[in-house]
């Protein structure tokens, strides 16, 4: 199965970060945050992604043409202009990267993604949000509700719009909330490839007309996650994710 992760965002609320780099490769003890949420996935089976670039993209590229050098021990032997790589660490991940546009909406990122896309359900998420989503269990709730798309559902502190859910199903889309009592999209969606035909353009946001025709349609679920999870919006965030980094008791560092 392969997840798809949205990277080509601004992040303008980042702009101290952002401003040479794309959010996703903002760090969080010294590694992008995308890779702290890949990590999420791979330590639940999930090696293959889609990364959906956009904003200095080429940075992302260029991470990922290192990695393997990066992780590795290395001799250089400056006379000879050779390299030898010793014990190659780098993660049994296959990664597609793909552009597409500066300027693109969430959604249009992941309709020019399709063409990379098996005919089969996959996995979606964005690229600056972590928590210890169980993924296995998210994607048995999926496939025992048998609708087309799942929402992970979180319940951060009332500075997001909120969800209202019957049961398990998404019915409308709220306000932001005074309390942190609301349902809010936390990413980690899990959807049939059906959900593709609801992507008009570029122009199209995920988060407006697909995910709401797909609740007025009794077809988006929500997997309550009563764990943590956070966002990488701000500069707070960010020195939060890293102290809890440091600290040693990273909530979101599922893996081993």
């Amino acid at each position: 199965m392969k997840a798809v992760i949205l990277a080509g965002g601004l992040g303008t609320r980042l702009s101290e970060e952002t401003s040479v780099r794309p959010k996703p490769m903002v760090e969080i003890g010294g590694r992008p945050i995308l890779w702290h949420v890949m990590k999420i996935y791979a330590a639940h089976g999930l090696m293959d992604f889609v990364v959906c670039l956009g904003y200095k993209g080429y940075l992302i590229k260029e991470y990922f043409a290192n990695y393997f050098l990066h992780m590795s021990d290395v001799t250089f032997d400056m006379s000879k202009n050779k390299m030898e790589v010793h014990e190659g660490k780098a993660e049994p991940w296959k990664v597609t990267l793909v552009d597409t546009g500066d300027n693109t909406q969430t959604g249009g990122r992941l309709g020019r993604v399709r063409r990379y896309l098996d005919d089969s359900t996959f996995c979606m998420t964005y690229g600056d949000g972590v928590g210890d989503v169980n993924i296995k269990a998210l994607l048995e709730f999926h496939r025992q509700h048998g609708k087309r798309a799942t929402v992970t559902a979180v319940q951060p502190p009332g500075r997001f719009g909120a969800m209202e859910i019957v049961g398990n199903a998404v019915r409308h889309f709220l306000e932001k909330p005074k309390g942190g009592e609301g349902w809010i999209n936390g990413g980690f969606f899990v959807l049939e490839p059906g959900v593709l035909d609801l992507i008009s353009g570029d122009e199209t946001f995920w988060e407006k007309s697909p995910m709401e025709t797909l609740a007025q349609k009794d077809q988006l679920q929500a997997y309550r996650h009563h764990g943590f999870w956070h966002p990488m919006d701000t500069m707070r965030d960010k020195t939060l994710l890293e102290s809890l980094w440091v600290s040693g008791k990273a909530p979101w560092k599922v893996w081993s």
